[in-house]
């Protein structure tokens, strides 16, 4: 057999490193296997937004920094989560979590959904001012939701698809909520309008924590195994550009370390790169 093409070569050798980022290789992971029985149909809203890898890692790090401005949310991973010893591996089981829920058999992404509300029925502890938090709490998983949900869609939009359809848009926030009516989310918005008005209702029990901060310093800075320093500086400070300015606020990130611009040329440069290299595969 011939040896491949140098485009053929680097092609390869994208989709592994890309591949070894979100999978535990070491451990003899592989990448969840996309099935013609999932949850949603093939070429539908939610599998075009969360097909695309670097808009999936934007918009994950502006969700995760959006959801640690919770309350609640922030003191579950405080209390029960290692993050500060394994950032990536936290980040890397959420991408799963995501990729088996969008694309995986039915079946499999139903396991995996019992799976995490397993977890969260034990998530429980009080809060600094003497509340008691479960995990389990809709409309802290509602929280959870929104943010995870508006943070996809907006970084799918700026750099994959800024001309996608409002009907299609709604569609995307229709078919996620299945997954979070499964996972206990309530309430759960189904279109664009509900979202946006959801958020602004659950807005007001954020709160400016220090651990806050602490948590989106360690996820700005984090070293993903395989993945070069700069593409996460870049997509960093991508994510932060795309944060509402009260959250940037709150977080201390008024002023990335990267400028916008340049940032939002260099994650579009990639997410191309990367979409011809994982078109053909």
């Amino acid at each position: 057999m011939p040896p491949p093409s140098p485009s053929e070569f680097l092609r390869q050798q994208l989709v592994g490193r890309v591949r070894a980022v979100f999978n535990d290789v070491s451990a003899g992971q592989e990448p969840v296997p996309v099935s013609d029985e999932a949850l949603f149909e093939r070429d539908s809203p939610i599998r075009l937004v969360h097909a695309d890898v670097v808009g999936m890692m934007v918009g994950g790090i502006r969700s995760l920094l959006l959801q640690m401005l919770h309350p609640q949310a922030l003191q579950g991973v405080l209390d029960h989560s290692n993050f500060r010893e394994d950032m990536h591996g936290r980040l890397r089981r959420t991408a799963r979590f995501i990729a088996i829920t969008t694309f995986g058999h039915r079946d499999e992404a139903m396991k995996a959904i019992e799976r995490v509300n397993r977890i969260h029925a034990r998530v429980t502890g009080t809060l600094p001012d003497g509340r008691p938090y479960v995990a389990t709490d809709p409309r802290t998983l509602a929280w959870v939701h929104v943010a995870e949900a508006q943070s996809f869609l907006a970084a799918y939009l700026r750099h994959v698809r800024p001309d996608m359809p409002g009907h299609e848009q709604d569609e995307y926030y229709r078919q996620f909520a299945v997954i979070a009516r499964a996972l206990g989310a309530d309430p759960v918005p189904l279109d664009r309008n509900e979202a946006e008005l959801l958020f602004r209702e659950l807005r007001q029990h954020l709160q400016a924590r220090p651990e806050a901060r602490e948590i989106a310093r360690l996820v700005l800075s984090q070293k993903p195994q395989g993945a070069p320093v700069a593409v996460q500086a870049v997509m960093g400070a991508e994510a932060v550009t795309l944060l509402p300015s009260f959250a940037r606020s709150m977080l201390g990130l008024e002023r990335p370390g990267i400028g916008a611009l340049p940032a939002r040329a260099a994650t579009w440069g990639m997410g191309k790169t990367l979409r011809w290299a994982f078109r053909q595969n």
